[in-house]
């Protein structure tokens, strides 16, 4: 016996099926109105695929059901109502509960015109509710007979389940467990690997274990996070088995496709048809193999590493787009291809100009800064740097736009946060020039016990204004005065000024925290030139230096669309 994977239509399923004792009983209520809205809603002559019914066989066509219970018996219930306007109509399987011996008698014989309101057992009691619930839905119909013709119509042509037949070597106690703890259904990947596996489609005993050893390969590698963030913004929870999305990669199926087992259907289909090249039947799987090594060499490569990362980052392509592409030209075309797309992620007007009040601005401030950080890591010079798309996409709390030196007050409602905010910058002023601030650091520590909301905004401004050099706010949401930092639940910090922020990138930096690389370069004054070069404040100088080093980074990119920064 081997594992066997085939879709079935409704009026196709026959056999005995065995409900084991391990399983619970019959327990399903308003999930049966769902099954029949469902049903009800496929347009008339569409295919439709019902979720899996995994069964072992026991001989003489009786099937231990091992998941899918009571799905399959609301199926019964439905069919044996429909019966009643299609007497002819011919029911091919029945059920019993292993654990009530006369369960399989009682299913067959329940009388839809005098629904039974004395139940023996719990799952009689569930049954009968199933029973009310499809007899009332059917009277609410505008034509009973009609609808009643239309769904008969469906299930025996239209409406499929999924039938999973496990060999002989499956513990169904441990399979049930683990198809059943938080109802987790069986991943289109384990159903791929299935019909991979299944000996009926001609895999012999050594391509199996060909097959396992690589499977599990490509699954460890696609458990590195790093590889994993560089190839989808996909957070890994919603793949349980992560090489699911390169079979929906080749599946090319789109994100918001709903058909949830187009993937299956897809290999399914490819390993069943035959493929004839140069008289030698193609390998499906060799197939799968080679997308996995395409995946790799990107990842491995750091220029393509790069840039395929920043594109799958903000969204400019997709992994199957970029696929597709490098499928139909050379390595150096589709780099060409490459630096267009980025090109154009970038392609708006007037990037001096650009606001961090205003959303769109703010988002086209973000992309620049982004690619900004990952050009400059890929053009370090170190070729063993890679830029950590994981971190970007996974820190907790998120990154954001940052203002290099800030002048807001905003964030700062409470007792506690105007007295830490004042704190921080009473040191700054100490490290600047303790004898000049004399007075305005003696009167701020004089203030801590006795802070309201007027007297910390007259300390703040007074702070401000002999922190900021050219004393205008003009700057203060370009995007001279902007770079990426984490996400930091204190306001006080994302309020400060230059020095401020300075000293706890300092602190984080010693800590072995993840900076990006333009960011620890702002607060290091790297591109500062030395006429500008002081230490302590973000001013014009270090504005025009900041800008003029993202022109010249991005300037592969700005000439291809004719713009600078």
């Amino acid at each position: 016996m081997t594992t066997k994977l085939i879709t079935k239509l409704i009026g196709d399923i026959d056999g005995d099926f065995i409900i084991p004792a391990y399983q619970r009983g019959y327990r399903w209520n308003e999930e049966v109105l769902m099954l029949l809205n469902d049903l009800n809603e496929i347009p008339d002559g569409t295919e439709y695929c019902l979720q899996p019914i995994v069964v072992r066989a026991l001989g003489n066509e009786k099937f231990e059901l091992i998941d899918g219970q009571q799905r399959i018996t609301t199926l019964f219930l439905l069919l044996n109502y429909i019966r009643t306007f299609r007497p002819k109509m011919k029911i091919k399987f029945s059920i019993d509960y292993e654990i009530r011996s006369n369960s399989k008698d009682f299913l067959s014989s329940i009388d839809f015109d005098n629904i039974a309101n004395n139940p023996q057992n719990i799952d009689e009691f569930f049954i009968n509710n199933a029973v009310l619930i499809i007899h009332n839905w059917f009277k609410g119909q505008k034509d009973e007979d009609n609808t009643a013709s239309l769904l008969a119509n469906k299930l025996n042509n239209w409406v499929k389940v999924i039938w999973y037949e496990v060999d002989d070597t499956e513990n169904a106690v441990s399979l049930f467990t683990r198809l059943n703890i938080g109802k987790i259904p069986l991943t289109n990947a384990e159903l791929v690997k299935a019909v991979f596996l299944s000996r009926n489609n001609g895999i012999d005993e050594r391509h199996q274990l060909e097959i396992v050893t690589q499977w599990d390969t490509i699954e460890n590698e696609l458990h590195n996070d790093k590889f994993w963030a560089f190839i989808t913004n996909k957070q890994a929870e919603f793949f349980p088995t992560r090489i699911e999305l390169l079979f929906d990669l080749m599946a090319n199926k789109l994100e918001n496709d709903r058909e949830r087992l187009r993937t299956l259907f897809y290999f399914q289909n490819r390993i069943n048809e035959v493929h004839q090249k140069n008289g030698e039947k193609i390998d499906v799987w060799k197939e799968v193999v080679s997308y996995f090594q395409r995946l790799k060499e990107w990842y491995n490569n750091s220029q393509l590493y790069h840039k395929i990362g920043y594109l799958i980052t903000v969204g400019q392509k997709t992994l199957q787009e970029l696929f597709i592409q490098s499928s139909c030209c050379s390595k150096k075309e589709f780099i060409l291809y490459l630096d267009k797309w980025i090109a154009e992620s970038i392609k708006f007007e007037k990037y001096a100009d650009l606001s961090y009040e205003n959303p769109s601005e703010k988002a086209c401030i973000e992309k620049l800064l982004l690619l900004f950080n990952v050009i400059s890591t890929y053009t370090n010079g170190d070729k063993s740097m890679f830029f950590p798309f994981a971190e970007h996409k996974h820190k907790k709390g998120g990154w954001s736009l940052e203002h290099i030196h800030a002048q807001q007050s905003e964030g700062l409602k409470t007792a506690d946060l105007w007295k830490e905010w004042l704190k921080l910058h009473v040191k700054s002023l100490k490290n600047i020039d303790k004898e000049r601030y004399h007075d305005l650091i003696h009167e701020i520590e004089g203030s801590y016990d006795s802070l309201n909301r007027e007297r910390f905004l007259e300390l703040f401004n007074q702070v401000i204004t002999s922190l900021d050099l050219e004393q205008t706010p003009n700057y203060i949401h370009s995007l001279a005065n902007m770079a990426l930092l984490g996400r930091d639940d204190n306001s006080a910090l994302n309020n400060s000024t230059f020095d401020v922020k300075r000293d706890k990138i300092l602190e984080m930096d010693k800590r072995g925290d993840y900076i990006p690389i333009c960011t620890r370069r702002v607060f290091l004054k790297y591109y500062t030139h030395s006429e500008h070069n002081q230490l302590h404040f973000w001013g014009q100088g270090d504005r025009t230096d900041y800008l003029n080093a993202m022109n010249e980074t991005l300037k592969p990119y700005l000439t291809i669309i004719n713009k600078t920064i």
